[in-house]
């Protein structure tokens, strides 16, 4: 259960259960960044530089035999498990909206943000537009150049489909059915689109 005394409007699920197959045999979490960080903790260092407790609040989700410390996660950011990690992204997706619609303290989320853990390079100010325009009755994807991007927020309404998602496509089935519900904002920010997949990607931050 994530504790807070008053839930924000916005919830960010940072998403760190993978496997990162792509990535070779290493654990791509650990993967070490220019300056000494792991890539997950460069993630979350960059993306909790604008957070305002008014506005969002962030949490991890991880495999339930991971250990938050040694994935460089901060001891006050909660973490939320994922059973099912290694049926892909969109069991992950599932597990952890489920353990939110189970938590009392969360009830007044209007929507969910799902952030991937491999993504260091988006600009702090892309939180705050995309987290301004969230809503129970709309999904919000960030888009750079044409191309879609993360975080996506997924209103309330969509929770439910979302617990039904399995494998490794994501959550691109829900977008794609409700693309009537979809607003896309237009941003000047590549770090939307650049997910660090292979050790090469890496080097090249």
């Amino acid at each position: 259960m994530i504790s807070s005394e008053q839930a924000a409007r916005v919830l960010v699920l940072v998403m760190a259960a993978g496997f990162s197959r792509r990535f070779g045999t290493a654990d791509k979490r650990h993967a070490i960044m220019a300056d000494g960080r792991t890539l997950l903790a460069t993630t979350l260092a960059q993306l909790r530089s604008t957070v305002s407790t008014a506005s969002y609040q962030v949490a991890v989700v991880i495999r339930p035999e991971d250990d938050a410390t040694v994935l460089g996660i901060p001891a006050d950011l909660p973490v939320l498990h994922a059973p099912s990690a290694a049926q892909g992204l969109g069991a992950s997706i599932a597990d952890a909206v489920r353990a939110v619609q189970a938590d009392p303290k969360l009830s007044d989320v209007d929507s969910l943000a799902i952030m991937l853990g491999d993504m260091p390079g988006i600009q702090t100010d892309t939180f705050s537009n995309l987290i301004s325009a969230g809503c129970r009755s709309q999904i919000v994807r960030p888009r750079y150049q044409g191309m879609p991007g993360h975080p996506v927020l997924f209103g309330r309404d969509f929770w439910p489909s979302l617990i039904h998602l399995n494998g490794d496509e994501g959550a691109r089935t829900v977008i794609r059915e409700n693309s009537d519900s979809l607003l896309y904002i237009d941003l000047e920010d590549s770090g939307v689109i650049a997910d660090i997949d292979t050790p090469e990607q890496l080097v090249q931050q």
